[in-house]
Formats: structure tokens, sequence, C-alpha cells
């Protein structure tokens, strides 16, 4: 989507829910002791970092060691941000950084550095493009916190299950891109109930990105359209 028609959605949709906005910061100033928002270290475009900005929907401490994952029913989210994050209304102040230039409005979602670490050939693919607010994969992964939920080790099931199968998608779905499919993520997006306009995500193994030796030949010949989009191995399943 061009930056000047990003800039201008942005700016027009943050003026036009600034009360809610508003009501949204005085609830968590009121109900939960903290900040209103929640910021954070995140990976953007070319591998450089920025400060990723929500509404905060967890008690404020000091995060250390802990998951930087959170499963349905974990019992860091306050009553507040269980609302929050049930309605998506928790990511809505990064319609800043997509103003600051820092994110799109639809892309990949950009990741903690602890999690970049586990898949670094991989993360330099899908960062070439700027990452998102929104895109194929958290429109099918809605219930990702209902899916950790069921693992025995959340962080580690995230780490070797789904973010291989994020990373997968999201390498394809740039391959792929135009506005057209990038508007339909965002109607899809912004009205749940038109989700069926959305693309799907391809959440099969790229296996052969593993092999940092081949992985530029093996891009550089799916990008031609050959047939080098093979896949092996197991499809990771949910």
């Amino acid at each position: 989507m061009p930056r000047h028609m990003e800039v201008t959605l942005c700016s027009l949709g943050l003026l036009l829910i600034s009360p809610l906005l508003l009501v949204i910061a005085l609830l968590l100033k009121l109900l939960s002791p903290g900040p209103v928002f929640f910021r954070q270290r995140r990976m953007g475009q070319h591998g450089r970092p920025f400060e990723l900005i929500k509404f905060r929907s967890m008690v404020h401490r000091p995060m250390g060691q802990a998951p930087l994952v959170t499963a349905d029913g974990d019992c860091r989210i306050t009553p507040v941000g269980r609302v929050l994050r049930r309605t998506k209304l928790d990511e809505l102040p990064q319609l800043w950084n997509v103003l600051k230039g820092d994110m799109s409005l639809v892309g990949p979602r950009p990741e903690v550095p602890r999690y970049v670490e586990h898949y670094p050939e991989l993360f330099s693919l899908v960062l070439r493009q700027r990452p998102g607010i929104t895109d194929i994969c958290t429109l099918q992964l809605r219930n990702e916190e209902q899916i950790l939920a069921r693992a025995e080790h959340p962080e580690r099931y995230y780490i070797d299950k789904l973010l291989p199968r994020k990373l997968s998608a999201s390498i394809r779905e740039g391959w792929r891109r135009t506005f057209w499919r990038d508007l339909r993520v965002l109607v899809a997006t912004v009205l749940p109930g038109l989700g069926r306009l959305a693309p799907l995500p391809d959440f099969r193994p790229l296996a052969d990105l593993y092999q940092l030796h081949v992985a530029s030949d093996f891009v550089a010949r799916a990008e031609a359209g050959s047939d080098a989009d093979r896949t092996v191995g197991v499809e990771v399943g949910v």
C-alpha cells in the first residue's frame, strides 16, 4: 500500500477514534495501576529495532525472563486487558507506529529480538518488508492465545511450531503481495464478518530455507516463478 495512503488512513483513523482511545486510557488509569501504554522493542524492516506501542493489557511489573507470548487465561492479564485483547482494541496505538514509518497497516507482525534469534535466516527474508499491524497470519490465527493455552509449554510450542508456520506463510506472501491483496486483508481485519475476503496463508514448511548456503538461490528461483517452492517434511498442525 502506498505510503501516502497509509499516512492519510492512519491520520483519519486516529482522529475518528480519538474519543474511544481517551475512554480506554481513562479505564486503564482508573482500574489498572501502571502506565496506559505498553512499549516493547521489536525488530523492524531490515532488522532495525523500534519501539512498538499498545494499550497495556497486563499487570505492570518487570518482565525479566518471563514468556513473551501470552496464552488464554494468563494470570498476568488484567480484567480490562482481557476485553482489550479479545476485541483487539489494545492494538490501536500501533497506528502511531505506522505514522512514524516503523510499521505498515498490512505486513508480517513484528517479533521481539529473543524470537528472531531462533530463525535469523528466515527473518532476514521476512523483514525485507515493513512489519504491519495485520496480515494473513493474524487473521487465520485469531485464536492463537487459545492454541497456546492448550500447549504444555506455550513459549516452546510457539517457537518450535507456530513461529515457523508464520515465517513460512509470511515469506510466501511477500512474493505475492499486491495492493489489492493488502486491501482485502485490511478490510477483513476491520470487518471480521468479511473475513472470507482475505487470502489464505500458505503454512506449508519452507524447509529449503533453513539451509543457509542455498537460501539466496532458493529465493531467486521462487521469485522467478520456477517450481523451486517445494516443501518437504511433515506439516505442523495446530
